[in-house]
């Protein structure tokens, strides 16, 4: 018998012997109590671990005493431990079902009966009693009914669990709604016509009872097709199909309507249309319909486009046909496949565009000459100093206001020679608030030995030598000449000029003939007209060129008296050398300028803005054959009207090698959007 209160739990034993008279002898074999444990348990949870004990001491006696047949019962003044004991239909919580399952290892649940608290001796064991109280209580003799010649039978107690008990686990039921899975969305998860069919057919053979594993023939393969279409219809056109069977004609509102559709002793629906009398195949003659946007007809068109080999949507479309289907509007779903097929992308999609941003304020507020500049070198040209030869190299820069432009000779393309060139500019025009370049090295070079410079000035001049003069170098993305627009389109043409002109004295050049020559091209670009309008009016002002900001004069420098001709070349005279080529120059600019004042129409529509994670390909010249330079969006530069122009791209360089094995590096480099090509969106 078990017991339990706040205070403990505990548990007595009672051996019951009787003779073959069926006389009863009954000797207390033993006991126990224990003290409620530190951690707060409920009194459910005690009765029961009680009545584990109470179990524990059965199997321990029958161990002991060695009794072949013994009857056992066992006795709670607990109904939720009876519940517990008894249920098999709730699932109980960790504590409480390792437990139970203990109990039903040594026990069934009809050898547990109820016994009221009075008649209960454990309860002296969990509540306590004196010496006085011991003899008169039944600790000694055992409950009465212990005593009788047959046991009682077991009372009849509500042995059902309580609502709401905290042991049992709370039952959830899930409520699903049952569809109809069809063959066609099974094979939704496919990718590959040829990959569907190949299990459709597989299945049938399994159907039909052959367990071979080798490859389907033509004919399973042809007869998997027909299953697959007659699902994909059924599924569809449901109401069109019925209205055939039954031979009734479709509806004028019907979307078959217009092509005449029919079924064929199969069941599958496809086209009349006026082709039966043609010397054509059935297949070509009557194609099955399929619709455009269903999983099926996509594999269907990317094995089509496969076999064309990425030729285009109008080969695609007659791959299609000619294979025996029919898809309404099949243009347009051809069109998107061919869109979006990562192939096609690689072979054919033209580089990204966005539409042209706006000026910049420095080009459209009024400023001193040169105070906003875009810069660029150009050469080599050959000079010979006595029998040697050296390269020299010119510096161009233009104004964004007055539109004029500044030469200088540089000796070679390092920074130093840079800088010097730079300062030379800066003595002869003032001081420069910002040059906008490309990323050349010696323009790196010398804005990061310009930034280091800036901090060896003291700190109390550093406010001054800012706000007069310090000079900004704004470097545009690599490989985006385009960026600087018209600047950037002027310095170009001043530098095919140039490089054509000094072509026609290749090694007859000095070092102060080049430089006297840079500067007569500067005068001759500064004379051009900024405008056009009204040239043939005879009453206009004379139009303005650079020159009237710079030099602030209205008449233009005229050349030397004199004709120039080609022998000046070889003349000993060196200035009549340098006026020729200064004549050739004029002549090229002059025809050649008419297409900087051109009016181009490009990007005027804002496109797409790459985004982050975006798969693009670079565009790049001089790489080798075959070679793919795929990349990953990993930042992008958005600028004042809301649209990316460049970003920086994530490149994998798995062409190093080290030790013998190959390395996979990641380089991030910075690119226009005009060099790349968007292969992959990101959702």
């Amino acid at each position: 018998m078990t017991d339990a209160s706040n205070s403990g739990y505990g548990q007595c034993s009672y051996l019951r012997v009787t003779n073959e008279e069926g006389n009863i002898h009954c000797a207390l074999v033993i006991g126990k109590s224990r003290v409620a444990p530190i951690k707060v348990q409920t009194i459910p949870r005690l009765e029961l671990t009680a009545a584990v004990i109470s179990v524990a001491m059965s199997n321990m006696l029958k161990q002991e005493l060695e009794y072949a047949d013994i009857e056992e019962h066992f006795w709670t003044d607990s109904q939720v431990v009876l519940g517990y004991i008894n249920n098999e239909a709730r699932r109980f919580h960790t504590f409480v079902a390792n437990r139970v399952q203990k109990i039903h290892l040594s026990s069934t649940p009809q050898q547990w009966r109820y016994v009221h608290t009075n008649e209960n001796p454990a309860d002296h064991a969990s509540r306590g009693l004196n010496a006085g109280e011991i003899l008169t209580s039944n600790w000694l003799t055992g409950p009465r009914i212990l005593w009788k010649k047959n046991i009682p039978p077991v009372a009849d107690i509500d042995t059902a669990l309580m609502t709401g008990d905290p042991e049992v686990k709370q039952a959830q039921t899930l409520s699903a709604e049952t569809t109809e899975v069809t063959l066609s969305d099974r094979l939704s998860k496919l990718s590959s016509w040829s990959g569907a069919v190949q299990a459709v057919a597989r299945l049938v053979r399994r159907a039909k009872g052959d367990k071979s594993i080798g490859h389907s023939t033509v004919a399973e393969r042809e007869d998997a097709k027909r299953i697959i279409i007659k699902d994909l219809q059924r599924n569809t056109y449901t109401g069109d199909i019925k209205l055939l069977s039954k031979g009734a004609q479709l509806s004028p509102s019907s979307k078959l309507y217009h092509l005449d559709a029919f079924l064929d002793q199969e069941g599958i629906l496809k086209v009349g249309g006026r082709l039966c009398d043609a010397p054509l195949p059935s297949s070509v003659k009557h194609p099955v319909i399929i619709p455009k946007d269903h999983h099926i007809t996509k594999m269907i068109i990317s094995q089509c486009h496969e076999n064309v080999k990425h030729q285009g949507k109008g080969l695609t479309i007659n791959e299609i046909r000619s294979q025996g289907y029919w898809i309404p509007g099949m243009s347009r779903a051809v069109a998107s496949h061919v869109h979006h097929c990562v192939t096609c992308r690689n072979l054919r999609r033209p580089t990204e565009e966005q539409r042209m941003a706006d000026l910049p304020s420095e080009r459209t507020n009024p400023s001193p000459p040169f105070t906003y500049c875009g810069m660029d070198c150009f050469g080599p040209f050959v000079t010979k100093q006595g029998r040697k030869e050296h390269k020299r190299y010119g510096l161009l820069l233009t104004c964004f206001s007055s539109r004029a432009i500044h030469i200088e000779m540089l000796n070679d393309m390092s920074t130093d020679a840079f800088i010097n060139g730079l300062r030379c500019f800066v003595a002869l025009r003032g001081a420069v608030r910002q040059i906008k370049c490309d990323q050349g090295t010696n323009f790196v070079g010398a804005k990061n030995e310009l930034k280091n410079a800036l901090k060896e000035i003291d700190a109390d001049r550093l406010t001054v030598f800012l706000a007069e003069k310090q000079c900004d170098i704004v470097l545009n993305a690599p490989h985006s000449s385009h960026a600087g627009g018209v600047w950037e389109r002027q310095i170009r043409t001043v530098r095919n000029v140039l490089r054509s002109t000094l072509s026609l004295s290749s090694d007859k050049l000095d070092d102060a003939s080049l430089r006297t020559f840079f500067n007569e091209a500067m005068a001759i670009v500064n004379s051009r007209p900024l405008t056009v309008d009204n040239l043939n009016d005879p009453n206009t002002l004379a139009s303005l060129t650079p020159n009237n900001l710079l030099t602030m004069k209205s008449v233009p420098a005229l050349p030397p008296p004199g004709r120039f001709i080609r022998e000046d070349i070889y003349a000993r005279k060196r200035w009549r050398h340098v006026q020729y080529l200064a004549e050739q120059f004029w002549s090229r600019w002059r025809r050649e300028y008419l297409s900087n004042i051109a009016t181009r129409q490009r990007w005027h529509r804002a496109k797409r803005n790459l985004r982050v994670g975006d798969i693009v390909m670079e565009k790049a010249d001089g790489l080798p054959r075959n070679e793919w330079r795929l990349a990953r969006v990993t930042e992008t530069t958005t600028d004042k009207d809301g649209l990316v122009r460049r970003v920086k791209i994530c490149l994998g360089d798995r062409n190093l090698e080290k030790d013998g094995r190959r390395l996979n590096k990641l380089s991030v480099i910075e690119r226009p959007v005009q060099k790349l090509i968007l292969l992959l969106e990101t959702v």
